[in-house]
């Protein structure tokens, strides 16, 4: 509310002259047209009786067109409901101060302050009324912007009492204007949890040094006692000679900036946001830790003096950004820090639009590389060391065992699911043995016949088969002081399995079409996808064969079990395809990495690498997005709708879908075995068990 004691004064004063000249009308005049307040007085039937020259040039109307006629009438055109609150006045006997009204002058409406008051003779009786009014055009409208604006704003006088309260610092504290006004300034901004002397606040500081001051961070306590983080703004009040006469502070909530910040500061990237000037608005903690700027060293200044970063000069991500209106991803660039250390990071920047759709700047997270950079240079030394590129704890354990068992000459088995890489393993073992200058030869046991597989291993003599053939070393002679590995071993007949028993115990081996046994000095390392165990408890591998090559035993988790290697593993693919295609494709985007994370593999790493063969098909540079992934990828609402129990309309339980799975593989492939195995990425032995276990609803397999 707009306070002005002017207007009281008047009444006051022309009460208290009323009974002594109100007879005098030349007095009366003089007295009135020297206000400069309008003034008009009424007969107690409302008539006006006199109006002063002030009233006449607030609105336009002369002395002989307001005598005589009523209030009402004179301001017909008017809002006089509003603005003539005499006729209350004489109606209830009390007068009414300080009222705001607007009255209509020619087109416009003019604010104007307004109060009445009864007029009484020397004997007490009501004589008439008075009105006053002022116009406060400036003052209304510098209220209303006051009003307008989202900052609480307040000012004091010199003894620190409050003499403004706009309505954002209403809000903002829960104190009314009519509440605050006329009490002292710490009583009302009251600092959470201490009393802090007066002298120590943002605005006394202001008025006793002259100067503004901010204070960034300052927590108060709100009329129903929360506490409130605010930043306040305070600046001494000068009069027209220089004099300091008070002061006003400007105070904002700061809840949601600081929630924000919060947030910002919990994100393990770097954040920071500019705006269309490409000048930094906010920087967050992260930030600060990768590049050793603080906030405040970075806040206001240009992005690109800052980093100096290697596509700062016409390739801007945040210019792109701002200019597309989408997100611009850049893989692997070099951005500088504080003294000029050089930084690799990938970068995501996305513009920052206003709730009007209008483009207001842009925000970007980078990543620091460093780490993964470090990481690359020690894997590639233990790639190629061992062959195998890999991350997670279970394959490190794996890795870290291969030079104990790269120097004993012991039989290894390595179990795992195909396409988990066991024969790279076997690799790496034999480059780290004391026989990696021998010959490694790598056999698929399972592929072959019987009697072709034993003329591969072992080889024959001529006129083994026909009159014409030479003499043809196998695969034993062929890995002579070096290492045989022999994949699928779960897979060879009951015959071979006698025969490789006694090459195991004996060292030796009888080639085809001969009876003379050959000494051999080749390393065994055998692998297989089956369950041995399960498969000697069914009778269906030799317990002896079993225990011969199971002297070590390395089991090699699935790609599920092992996702931590799934970026390392993509990058290498990656590399590799654009080695050989001679395309630019920079690496996989968020979303088609969160995709393949949560994908189970079931053709384990060799699946992995086909995903980003077929990737390279549709995408030739920049990043792999999932439209490039094969169209099984595509399919998430399809898939989500199978996954449903068609009877009873609830999501299908694991054991569910796996039966679900197992039997339309089956179907599709008509009951077949390794047809139903290549399709599922699982091994004969599982299979059977799993079909052993539904067999409620799965016929058995032929």
């Amino acid at each position: 509310m707009i306070q002005d004691d002017k207007l009281s004064n008047v009444i006051s004063t022309l009460q208290r002259l009323s009974s002594a000249i109100f007879s005098d009308a030349i007095q009366r005049k003089l007295i009135l047209d020297n206000l400069t307040e309008g003034v008009f007085t009424v007969d107690p039937a409302l008539k006006i009786t006199s109006f002063n020259k002030s009233a006449q040039s607030i609105t336009g109307i002369s002395e002989d067109e307001a005598l005589g006629k009523t209030c009402r009438d004179l301001f017909a055109s008017s809002l006089r409901e509003e603005f003539c609150i005499v006729g209350h006045v004489l109606e209830k006997g009390q007068p009414l101060l300080k009222l705001t009204r607007h009255l209509k002058v020619e087109d416009r409406l003019v604010p104007v302050l307004v109060s009445a008051s009864p007029l009484v003779d020397n004997s007490g009786d009501i004589v008439g009324g008075v009105q006053s009014f002022q116009e406060i055009t400036e003052i209304f409208h510098r209220q209303l912007i006051l009003d307008s604006v989202f900052d609480g704003v307040l000012t004091v006088d010199m003894d620190f009492k409050i003499t403004l309260f706009n309505r954002a610092a209403e809000l903002i504290t829960g104190f009314k204007q009519e509440q605050v006004l006329g009490k002292f300034f710490a009583d009302v901004v009251r600092q959470e949890g201490a009393n802090i002397a007066v002298d120590k606040m943002a605005l006394a500081k202001a008025i006793n040094t002259g100067k503004p001051y901010v204070e960034e961070c300052f927590y108060i306590e709100t009329a129903d006692h929360r506490v409130l983080p605010v930043s306040v703004r305070a600046a001494p009040m000068l009069d027209a000679t220089g004099k300091i006469i008070g002061g006003v502070e400007s105070f904002r909530d700061n809840t949601g900036a600081i929630q924000r910040q919060y947030i910002l500061d919990s994100v393990g990237d770097g954040v920071f946001t500019v705006d269309h000037a490409f000048k930094i608005t906010s920087f967050n903690k992260a930030a600060e830790t990768i590049t050793g700027y603080r906030s405040a060293e970075v806040l206001g200044k240009r992005c690109r003096d800052v980093f100096d970063g290697s596509v700062c000069e016409g390739n801007c991500p945040l210019a792109k950004a701002m200019k597309s209106q989408s997100k611009v991803d850049v893989f692997d660039i070099i951005i500088h820090g504080k003294n000029a250390k050089e930084i690799s990071v990938s970068i995501s920047a996305t513009a920052l639009v206003d709730e009007f759709g209008k483009i207001i700047g842009a925000v970007e997270t980078f990543r620091d590389l460093t780490e993964i950079h470090s990481l690359r240079s020690h894997l590639a030394a233990e790639r190629e060391q061992t062959g195998i590129l890999a991350n997670s704890p279970l394959m490190q354990n794996i890795l870290a065992l291969l030079p104990e068992f790269a120097r004993s000459d012991s039989n290894i088995l390595i179990v795992g699911e195909s396409g988990t890489g066991k024969e790279l393993i076997a690799r790496a073992i034999h480059k780290q043995s004391n026989r990696n200058m021998m010959p490694f030869v790598a056999v698929n046991s399972g592929a072959l016949p019987e009697k072709l597989l034993e003329a591969e291993l072992f080889g024959y003599r001529a006129g083994a088969f026909n009159e014409d053939q030479k003499d043809k070393k196998g695969y034993f002679a062929a890995a002579e002081k070096g290492t045989l590995f022999l994949d699928e071993i779960g897979d060879i007949s009951s015959t071979m399995q006698a025969k490789l028993l006694q090459v195991l115990q004996g060292k030796t081996y009888v080639p085809l079409g001969s009876d003379m046994p050959v000494r051999t000095d080749a390393r065994i390392i055998a692998a297989t996808n089956e369950n041995l165990e399960e498969l000697v408890e069914d009778n269906e591998f030799r317990e002896d064969f079993y225990r011969q090559l199971n002297i070590v035993k390395i089991q090699v988790p699935p790609m599920r079990d092992r996702m931590e290697d799934l970026p390392l593993l993509s990058e290498h693919f990656i590399r590799k395809f654009n080695r050989q295609r001679g395309k630019e494709v920079e690496g996989l985007s968020e979303e088609a990495l969160e995709i393949l994370m949560h994908y189970d593999y079931p053709g384990n790493v060799r699946e992995l690498e086909n995903i980003i063969e077929y990737a390279f098909i549709l995408c030739s540079k920049g990043l792999i997005f999932p439209r490039h992934l094969p169209t099984k990828f595509q399919r998430k609402s399809e898939t989500d709708q199978a996954l449903v129990n068609p009877e009873t309309g609830e999501p299908m339980t694991l054991e569910e879908i796996e039966k679900h799975s197992i039997m339309a593989a089956l179907t599709r492939n008509n009951f077949r075995t390794m047809q139903t195995c290549r399709e599922l990425g699982i091994s004969k032995d599982t299979l059977r068990r799993k079909v052993k276990a539904y067999g409620d609803i799965i016929q058995p397999i032929t």
